[in-house]
């Protein structure tokens, strides 16, 4: 029990220096790969969960970084960002 509160103190402490996006890229991976693992019962399921998860929490964070900024998809299928409507 002991050396899983240390593990988290160290996790957290860790992110409190990260920026949004790397933040949202950790948490997203770690989620991502404990509902992978516990659906699929496999660590291959864990592994495409982290990716999934991390790909999905880097777009979150990044879109935090730029607050009133939204992130749009032109008709080719190009991401690029603009103002927020209001």
């Amino acid at each position: 029990m002991m050396k899983k509160i240390v593990l988290i103190a160290a996790m957290v402490g860790a992110l409190a220096s990260c920026t949004a996006t790397e933040q949202g890229t950790a948490i997203g991976a770690g989620t991502g790969a404990v509902i992978g693992g516990a659906v699929s019962h496999s660590w291959g399921g864990a592994a495409v969960g982290a990716v999934a998860g991390g790909l999905a929490g880097a777009l979150i964070g990044q879109s935090v970084e730029r607050r009133g900024y939204c992130v749009y998809r032109d008709r080719y299928g190009r991401r690029y960002e603009a103002r927020c409507p209001r």
